[in-house]
C-alpha cells in the first residue's frame, strides 16, 4: 500500500496531537524525540520505571488519530474491513529498546535526520513538525546541529529493521 500524505492536514496534525495527549494522560510517558513526516512519523518515548507497555500505547494513539483522519482516499481491503481497520497505518511498527546512550543518540540522529533523507528539506533545522528545536534548547543537540552534520554519513544510515 503507498502511503497517503494524510499528515500533511492541520487537521490530522491536531489530532494526532490529541492523541499522543489522551494517551499520555492515561499512560505516562515522556517524548524525547519526534518527527511527523507527511506519511509517517518516528518517535522515541521513555516510559516510566517498570512499565514497558509501548504497545497499548502506540494502538491507543493510532486507533484515535484512525477513527478522525481526514482525507483518507485508499480502499479498504476485506482483510481491513473485518478487523474494523483504516488504511491509514502500516499494521505492525518497528519497537526497539534503547540499550545505552550511543543507542538513543544514534536513534535521535535518525528520526530528525529523516526529513532531509525523504528530500523535503535540505537541512533537519528546517522541518517544523520535530522535536529538534526543543532538543537543542535542552542542551542535547549543538545549535548548528543540521548545519554541521555529516550528511553522507547520514544519507545512507539506517537503523536496522526499519520499514522506511
Amino acid at each position: 500500500m503507498d502511503r497517503q500524505p494524510l499528515l500533511t492536514l492541520p487537521e490530522n496534525l491536531e489530532r494526532l496531537q490529541q492523541g499522543f495527549h489522551l494517551e499520555y494522560q492515561r499512560r505516562s510517558f515522556q517524548i524525547d524525540g519526534l518527527i511527523v513526516l507527511p506519511d509517517h512519523l518516528h518517535c522515541i518515548l521513555k516510559l516510566p520505571e517498570n512499565d514497558d507497555n509501548y504497545p497499548v500505547r502506540i494502538t491507543n494513539i493510532k486507533k484515535f488519530f484512525s477513527m478522525g483522519c481526514k482525507g483518507i482516499s485508499a480502499e479498504v481491503t476485506p482483510s481491513r474491513r473485518a478487523k474494523g481497520e483504516k488504511p491509514v497505518w502500516q499494521r505492525r511498527y518497528w519497537e526497539h529498546r534503547i540499550r545505552d546512550q550511543e543507542d538513543w543518540k544514534r536513534h535521535m540522529d535518525y528520526i530528525h535526520y529523516n526529513p532531509v533523507k525523504h528530500g523535503y528539506v535540505q537541512s533537519p533545522l528546517d522541518w517544523s513538525s520535530s522535536t529538534l528545536k526543543d532538543c537543542i534548547s535542552k542542551g542535547w543537540y549543538p545549535e548548528n546541529w543540521g548545519e554541521s552534520i555529516d550528511s553522507e554519513r547520514m544519507k545512507d544510515f539506517k537503523i536496522p529493521g526499519n520499514y522506511v
